[in-house]
């Protein structure tokens, strides 16, 4: 008797311990963490693997079309270096029995950089050209259920001076999962459009498992209309997105815009890496219509990883650069969603704005679902005056999303015109949820943390957010005066100056704490705030940028 009670007490006592473990972790005063986004749950293998069957070869003058119609899978089609294939009524990927792969690739192969390297243009020479001729015809298409086709080391382009619409399209015209086509990869590829009069869109990715990687695809703009590198809006996935330069006006990378042709589609799990998103600055001040460098308007299960993100301003919108904003577009696809988005170690450098973060579409008669877990983890931002019109807010929330953490990120703004290190709008629409911005080193700019009708953190955070929201151990660089205590949650730091923050060397790019930095070790979990710039490096490797960042100001 006397044992059982002594157990029992002892139990008790590690139960009572276990809570108070629990408590220290939990979030306190009323805080609740925000759910983690789920990643993407399926993949797309782009391994290059060769197939063993028939070679056809097709060379200059060659018919290409035959070619594809009488290879089966496990067979490759080797096209001349250097001929030109042109598509007076498009090439057409065909259904095929099996399951084994069909190779479309340059007979100078072995000239072409190694698998995992990007192509550039000066690898032209070595790639048969793929060519498009009038806005109204792709330069290559597919029938429906068309699978497992890999082109390798090919260039497809528009005939010279010509607008193409769409240089690519895979699907886009089904209308069950069931006929989407699947199993098409772009690899080191150069997918252009004009460098004059430019083209609206690189490849159309309507499909399942699609992928393109080690490419470079240039040159899509237009004056009065978007236009992508690449875009996805028919298909359900995955995708993968791995190693290319992507250049275009409108959006580099645009999920969704307008309604899917299949209920209750939603593009899923879809990974982006190691790319290299850039608008030319010549660019600027041209016709072309400039709007984001990344854009869901619909998608889930998404991994943003180790990508440079260069150059955005103002122009056809504000110049935020990264836009997740649910659309039900023509109103009849109110499932569309953005949900479960992890956004970490990216590189954003010279743009006009960060984030543009909506919880559903702000069109009446035009209902979405809510957008939901959302992580901007370990990325650096350098903000610039581009153009007096440029948004200049690193983080733009509203329309009361759920469960968006903003964690261990290094944001400059460059001071000269007004600036938001965030911004929320659209005051009583909707409360946020479980929000989550903590362990930042960020300007604070001109106004720091605002929204509508408030004009200090503390006031939105109680305008906009519900009570579970966490604010704590954030760094802001103060401008020209430090925000009183009562302005922010307690547990918020101000360091007056870059140099107190305390960087290994703010002007030379590296934002390294120095051990002396009264930051360093400072975060919620003991580690340094802002971003992990080790971790960051390691992701961007490869992905390379065609400009060096630019100092914002000096110490």
């Amino acid at each position: 008797m006397y044992s059982d009670a002594r157990s029992t007490i002892h139990g008790m006592r590690i139960f009572i311990v276990f809570l108070l473990g629990l408590a220290l972790l939990w979030p306190q005063s009323g805080e609740a963490a925000a759910q983690v986004p789920i990643l993407p749950q399926a993949s797309v293998d782009t391994t290059y693997s060769p197939p063993s069957g028939n070679t056809f070869i097709v060379n200059a003058g060659g018919d290409l079309q035959a070619a594809i119609d009488k290879a089966v899978p496990g067979d490759t089609i080797v096209l001349q270096a250097g001929a030109t294939f042109t598509a007076g009524t498009t090439f057409t990927l065909r259904n095929k029995t099996g399951s084994g792969w069909i190779y479309i690739q340059s007979s100078a192969y072995t000239n072409l950089p190694a698998p995992g390297t990007r192509v550039t243009p000066a690898d032209a020479a070595n790639m048969p050209k793929i060519v498009g001729t009038s806005s109204g015809v792709y330069a290559i298409q597919t029938d429906s259920q068309a699978h497992n086709y890999r082109f390798v080391g090919i260039e497809i382009r528009p005939a010279a001076s010509n607008f193409v619409f769409n240089l690519v399209t895979i699907g886009g015209s089904e209308i069950s999962l069931a006929n989407l086509p699947h199993h098409i990869i772009f690899d080191r590829c150069y997918v252009h459009g004009d460098p004059s009069v430019g083209g609206r869109r690189g490849i159309g990715m309507h499909g399942n498992f699609i992928g393109v990687i080690d490419s470079y695809l240039s040159d899509f703009k237009e004056s009065g209309a978007d236009t992508q590198a690449l875009w996805g809006n028919d298909g359900a996935g995955p995708f993968r997105i791995h190693n290319n330069y992507l250049e275009a006006a409108g959006e580099n990378i645009m999920f969704g815009g307008q309604d899917p042709n299949i209920t209750n589609l939603v593009p899923s799990d879809i990974t982006i890496t190691r790319n290299h998103f850039f608008k030319p600055p010549s660019w600027k001040g041209l016709a072309w219509d400039v709007k984001n460098l990344l854009e869901f308007k619909f998608g889930q299960r998404v991994l943003i990883e180790g990508n440079i993100f260069e150059n955005n301003w103002a122009s056809a919108q504000s110049g935020l650069s990264i836009v997740i904003t649910p659309r039900n577009a023509g109103g009849s696809d109110p499932w569309s969603v953005t949900q479960d988005i992890t956004f970490r170690l990216n590189k954003l450098i010279n743009i006009g704005g960060g984030f543009n973060i909506y919880g559903d579409d702000d069109v009446a008669g035009h209902p979405t679902l809510l957008t939901r877990r959302v992580l901007i983890e370990n990325n650096t931002f350098t903000l610039l005056n581009w153009d007096p019109n440029d948004n200049r807010t690193v983080f733009q929330i509203g329309r009361g999303p759920s469960d968006v953490a903003i964690r261990h990120n290094t944001a400059f703004v460059l001071p000269g015109a007004a600036g938001r290190s965030a911004y929320v709008l659209n005051a009583g629409t909707r409360l946020s949820d479980n929000f989550d911005f903590t362990d930042n080193i960020i300007d604070f700019s001109t106004y720091g943390f605002m929204g509508d009708f408030t004009n200090t953190a503390q006031a939105t955070l109680n305008l906009h957010f519900t009570a579970t929201y966490t604010f704590t151990k954030n760094a802001w660089i103060a401008n020209l005066s430090t925000p009183t205590s009562t302005a922010y949650p307690a547990g918020n730091f101000f360091p007056a100056s870059i140099a107190a923050v305390g960087f290994v060397n703010f002007a030379g790019g590296d934002y390294h704490l120095l051990v002396s930095s009264p930051y360093k070790g400072a975060g919620t979990d003991g580690k340094d705030l802002g971003a992990d710039i080790d971790a960051l490096t390691a992701a961007i490797a490869g992905a390379s940028s065609l400009s060096p960042p630019r100092n914002l100001r000096v110490q």
